[in-house]
């Protein structure tokens, strides 16, 4: 889940028990009391509810579905959570595998990034049981700030996947922005100011711009997150028989900045492939280029 996540949960009094493949990352939350289990089969040993986010779908299987997953820990009464961002199907497998043994599953993928994460101000987007959801709540309500039920098993990582649609074409304007306003000549933060309280107001516009002007590429979401999750988006769009041509651009231009090797940079690292582009290096110097 993250030590950010994990550590509101315990700020709310909540015993916690974690595990992660690199236990150094947990460090923090077990000083401040989480109890560390050496598998997640043991976490749900010791646990009602058992959340999980990992990186990518083949680890939400080995999480769940593996020799040693979660799914054979799982007893009557049990809540089992996936926050990871992962085909709507898979979902619906480990869903069915769970209540199999008298347990209950919730598809819950976030947004918010890592500043979402910090400030306990998430969006959650819910698939699964109404009644499971209104259980457990409270646990919700410890990581973010918009808890909805979006219906059935899948439900919440289809909303999800509608989020990283959205967000591709954000990133690309942003990023497209700042390249037109340098060029223009314009002072970059001044252009900001204005535009952030316009229409072309949003998130990305307020955390990620100041970061571009900034240089900072380090990691709110990794780039190679965000391919794989627009690759299950083009993939369920596929199968519905939809042609997002929008999607398909971002994500190409996505793979060549992680063919660049950045991608376990952040999501506003698109500018870096776009600078290419354009041979425009983008600062908070008005129309700094390499004309």
């Amino acid at each position: 889940m993250g030590s950010a996540m994990a550590g509101h949960l315990l700020a709310k009094g909540h015993a916690l028990t974690v595990f992660s493949r690199t236990r150094f990352k947990a460090e923090g939350v077990l000083l401040r009391g989480a109890r560390w289990a050496d598998s997640p089969a043991r976490v749900a040993d010791e646990s009602d509810v058992v959340f999980t986010m990992v990186g990518f779908p083949r680890d939400v299987s080995d999480v769940y579905l593996g020799e040693e997953g979660l799914v054979h820990q799982a007893q009557a009464g049990m809540v089992f959570v996936d926050m990871t961002t992962a085909p709507p199907s898979l979902a619906g497998t480990i869903a069915e595998a769970v209540k199999a043994r008298g347990a209950q599953f919730l598809d819950a993928p976030v947004s918010g990034g890592d500043v979402g994460a910090r400030n306990a101000s998430l969006s959650i987007m819910v698939g699964g049981e109404v009644h499971v959801l209104e259980a457990i709540r409270p646990l919700f309500e410890s990581l973010g700030t918009s808890i909805v039920h979006q219906g059935a098993t899948g439900a919440g990582q289809h909303t999800k996947l509608c989020n990283q649609i959205t967000i591709a074409g954000t990133m690309i304007g942003v990023c497209e922005s700042l390249l037109y306003g340098c060029r223009a000549g314009l002072d970059l933060e001044t252009m900001l100011q204005s535009i952030r309280g316009g229409a072309a107001a949003c998130w990305a516009l307020d955390n990620l711009a100041p970061r571009i002007l900034a240089r900072n590429f380090a990691p709110g979401f990794f780039v190679e997150h965000f391919v794989k999750d627009m690759g299950i988006a083009l993939e369920e769009s596929r199968r519905m028989g939809l042609v997002l041509p929008g999607l398909s651009l971002v994500h190409q231009l996505y793979l060549a900045v992680q063919a660049h090797g950045h991608g376990r940079s952040g999501t506003h690292a698109l500018m870096l492939a776009l600078e290419e582009l354009s041979n425009v290096h983008v600062s908070t110097t008005p129309a700094e280029s390499s004309e």
